[in-house]
């Protein structure tokens, strides 16, 4: 089995519309777990990121840039 990293870089060579059909079927397969654990695995991710972004292997982005980049890929 691929280990994680190596199916994020393959999932990341995608196209956009096929990254965006990926996570939408990821997202659906979390309905199968509960909500507890839900919340527990996006905390879990998210001092991950801010671990990352402290550690300065992360930069953050103004929402401004997030919104236009949003806008021009799903146009």
């Amino acid at each position: 089995m691929a280990n994680l990293a190596e199916v994020l870089r393959n999932a990341l060579s995608l196209e956009v519309r096929e990254r965006a059909t990926l996570a939408e079927r990821l997202l659906a397969s979390l309905d199968e777990i509960s909500e507890e654990e839900a919340e527990r695995l996006w905390a879990e991710e998210a001092e991950r990121r801010l671990e990352e972004f402290r550690a300065g292997r992360a930069q953050a982005v103004q929402a401004g840039e997030v919104h236009a980049k949003a806008k021009q890929l799903f146009r």
